[in-house]
C-alpha cells in the first residue's frame, strides 16, 4: 500500500464514532471546562487572603474561611477530573475498540491477493500501534486542546484586566511559542510516519523468525535472523531518538520560555508593589496564573504531538479499511440445489486465467464432472494445479461464464455459499494453537459426536490419537509444531471431512502419508463419497497410486490440458502419466505389487 501525505482531514472518518459518543464527550467537555475554571478561581481566593494578610487587618475566621472554600473547590476539581476521565478517556477506549474489531472484520474480507502484497508484521502494526496512537488523540489530545484554549484565554484575559502593564510585558515570549508549536508539529509527523512504517518492518521480522523457527533451527541460521532483527530494531531506535531528539529540544525550550516569564513578572510586578500601583495579592495571583499557564502551553505541544500522530496513524488504517476486496458478492446473487440439478456439479469451459503480463498460467482449460464423480489432478511443478482449483472457490477470480457450479456461474453464487460446497484440504495443513479435536471440528460445533469420530476414522487418526496422553485434547501448539508432517495432513483431511461438503479438495494433501495408510484413507473415501453418499471429489497428486482411485485424471502442462481420461486408458497412451507410472513402478515395493493389492486397485477404480 502506498503511503499519501496525512492532512488532518483524516479525522472526518471518525465522525460517525463520535456522534454515537456524543453525549459521553458533551459531558465530559463540560467537567473538563468546570474544572479549569474551579482551578481558575483558587489564585483569587489566594490573592484575598494575602491582601488581608498584607493589610496587618483581618480577622482568623475569614483566613479559614477562604481555606474551606479552597478546600471544597479542590474537591469538586478531583470530581471534575474523575468525570472527564471517565467520559472522554472511557469513549476513546471504546472508539478505539469499535475500530480495531472493524478493522478486523475488514482484513476478512479482504482476497487472498491483498495479503500476497501486505505483510502480516505491518497489518499487526497497524491494528496496535496505530489504533493506540489514534485512542491518544482523541482522548488526552483533545483534553490537551481544550485545556489549552479555554485555561490558557481565560488566564490571560484574567491577567490583562489585573494588571495589563505586568500581564504585557509577561506574556511577550509566549508568540515564540505558538510558533514553534506550528513548526515543531509538521516535523512530529514525518518522523513518526517513519518510526511507524520501521516498526512494521521490525514486527514483521519477528512474525516471520517464529513462524519459521523450526526452519531457522535447522539450517542453524539463528545468527541470520539475529543480524536481521538487530538491524530493524536499530532501525527503529534510531527512528524513535529523531523523535526524542525533537521533543528534548521542544519540552525543555517551552518551559524555559514559561519560566522566562516568571522573572520577567518578578521585575516588573515587584517594581509596581513597591510603588503600590499593584497589591501584594495580586502579585502572588499573577505568579500562580503563570505557573498554571506552563500545563496548557506543554499541552499544545503534547496536543500537536498527538494530533499529528494520531492522523498518520488513521491515514494507514483507513488506507486497509477503503481497501475494496477484488472478489465479492454479486449484485444479484443466485444458487442453485445438488440433488435437483441434473446439469454436471463442475464445468470448466474454455478457462483461462493469468496473474501478469508475463503468460497465462491457465489456456483453454474444458472438462466436466457430474455428481460423485472422482478427479484426479496431475502436473508438473508449476503446471497451474493449485490455480485451477482456486478458481472452483474463487480465491482466485475466473472469467465470467467459465467455471460452474452445478450449472451456475461461480460468479453469480453467493461467495459463503459457494466456499460451503467446496472442503478444502491444502498440502500445507494449516493447523491453529487448539487441541486436536477443536482443528477437526473448526467448521463445525460437535462437540463429541458421532461425525467427528467418523472424520477421525476415515482419516486414520485413530492410532496416533491413543499415542498421544490427552487423546483428542492433546493442545499442537502453533501450527501444529508437535505432529509430525503426516499427521498434520491427516488432520486437515479430516477437518476437510466433517464438513460433509458437495466437493472435497484434497490438494496434495497425502503426500507425507504412507502408502499404508494413503490406501486406508483412500478406501474408506471411496466408500464414503462414492458408494453411500455420491459427492464430487478432486484429487491433487503426484503418485499414480493415488490417482488409479479416480475415474478421470486431468494432465496439466503450462497451464494447458496435457492428458485427459480415465488411469487405465492414460496408461496405455505412453505420455506424462504412464511414464510417470513406470518410474514410481520402479520404487514400490514388492508388496505393492502383490496380486491383492493390485486387485484392490482395480476394484477402487471402477467403482
Amino acid at each position: 500500500m502506498k503511503e499519501k501525505p496525512t492532512p488532518l482531514n483524516e479525522y472526518k472518518s471518525l465522525l460517525p464514532y463520535f456522534a454515537r459518543y456524543f453525549w459521553h464527550y458533551f459531558w465530559g467537555l463540560i467537567c473538563l471546562v468546570a474544572v479549569d475554571a474551579a482551578q481558575i478561581i483558587i489564585p483569587q481566593l489566594i490573592r484575598r487572603a494575602v491582601d488581608m494578610i498584607s493589610s496587618g487587618v483581618f480577622e482568623w475566621k475569614e483566613i479559614v474561611l477562604l481555606a474551606v472554600w479552597m478546600v471544597v473547590i479542590m474537591g469538586l476539581i478531583s470530581l471534575g477530573r474523575f468525570l472527564w476521565r471517565y467520559f472522554i478517556h472511557g469513549s476513546s477506549r471504546r472508539i478505539e475498540t469499535e475500530l480495531r474489531e472493524k478493522l478486523f472484520d475488514h482484513l476478512q474480507t479482504l482476497s487472498w491477493d491483498f495479503y500476497q502484497k501486505n505483510k502480516i508484521g505491518d497489518l499487526m502494526a497497524r491494528s496496535i500501534n496505530d489504533l493506540n496512537a489514534v485512542r491518544m488523540a482523541i482522548g488526552m489530545g483533545l483534553v490537551a486542546l481544550v485545556d489549552f484554549v479555554v485555561m490558557a484565554s481565560a488566564i490571560l484575559i484574567i491577567m490583562f484586566v489585573q494588571d495589563s502593564r505586568s500581564a504585557l510585558f509577561s506574556v511577550a515570549p509566549l508568540p515564540l511559542v505558538t510558533a514553534l508549536i506550528l513548526f515543531f508539529g509538521g516535523m512530529v509527523g514525518r518522523k513518526f510516519r517513519n518510526a511507524q512504517e520501521t516498526y512494521s518492518r521490525m514486527s514483521d521480522t519477528v512474525q516471520e523468525t517464529f513462524a519459521g523457527i523450526r526452519v531457522i533451527k535447522s539450517f542453524v541460521k539463528e545468527w541470520w535472523f539475529i543480524k536481521k532483527f538487530a538491524d530493524t530494531n536499530d532501525d527503529y531506535l534510531k527512528a524513535n531518538m529523531e523523535l526524542v531528539r525533537l521533543f528534548g529540544f521542544f519540552f525543555p525550550f517551552v518551559t524555559f520560555l514559561s519560566e522566562l516569564t516568571v522573572l520577567i513578572m518578578l521585575v516588573i510586578g515587584g517594581m509596581r508593589v513597591i510603588t503600590g500601583l499593584m497589591s501584594p495579592g495580586s502579585l502572588v495571583a499573577l505568579f500562580r496564573y503563570l505557573q498554571m499557564l506552563i500545563w496548557p502551553l506543554m499541552g499544545a505541544g503534547f496536543t500537536v504531538n498527538m494530533i499529528q500522530r494520531g492522523a498518520v496513524s488513521l491515514n494507514r488504517v483507513n488506507e486497509i479499511l477503503r481497501t475494496v476486496p477484488s472478489i465479492r458478492d454479486p449484485e444479484k446473487p443466485r444458487t442453485a440445489q445438488p440433488e435437483s440439478s441434473a446439469l454436471p456439479a463442475l464445468e470448466i469451459r474454455d478457462l483461462g486465467f493469468s496473474y501478469n503480463e508475463e503468460g497465462p498460467a491457465l489456456e483453454a482449460v474444458n472438462f466436466s464432472l457430474k455428481r460423485g464423480e472422482w478427479l484426479g489432478i496431475m502436473g508438473r511443478t508449476g503446471s497451474g494445479k493449485s490455480t485451477l482449483i482456486k478458481t472452483f472457490t474463487r480465491t482466485l477470480d475466473p472469467p465470467a461464464g467459465t467455471v460452474l457450479v452445478f450449472g451456475l456461474d461461480v460468479r453469480e453464487w453467493p461467495l459463503a455459499e459457494l466456499r460451503k460446497l467446496f472442503a478444502v484440504s491444502p498440502q500445507d495443513s494449516y493447523l491453529f494453537s487448539d487441541s486436536i479435536q477443536g482443528n477437526i471440528a473448526y467448521g463445525k460445533d460437535l462437540g463429541d459426536s458421532e461425525d467427528l469420530r467418523k472424520a477421525i476414522g476415515l482419516a486414520s487418526l485413530e492410532k496416533d490419537l491413543a499415542a498421544f496422553n490427552q487423546g483428542r485434547e492433546t493442545l499442537i501448539g502453533e501450527r501444529g509444531l508437535t505432529l509430525s508432517g503426516g499427521q498434520k495432513q491427516r488432520v486437515a483431511i479430516a477437518r476437510a471431512l466433517i464438513m460433509e461438503s458437495e466437493f472435497l479438495i484434497l490438494d496434495d494433501s497425502l503426500s507425507a502419508v504412507d502408502a499404508e495408510t494413503e490406501r486406508n484413507i483412500l478406501e474408506g473415501l471411496l466408500r464414503e463419497r462414492k458408494r453411500e453418499r455420491p459427492r464430487t471429489t478432486i484429487i491433487v497428486s503426484h503418485r499414480v497410486s493415488t490417482l488409479r482411485y479416480a475415474d478421470k485424471v486431468l494432465v496439466l502442462e503450462k497451464g494447458r490440458i496435457a492428458e485427459f481420461g480415465s488411469p487405465a486408458g492414460l496408461a496405455a497412451a505412453g505420455g506424462f502419466y504412464a511414464r510417470t507410472a513406470a518410474l514410481q513402478r520402479l520404487g514400490e515395493s514388492p508388496a505393492a505389487n502383490a496380486p491383492g493389492a493390485a486387485a484392490f486397485r482395480g476394484e477402487a477404480r471402477h467403482g
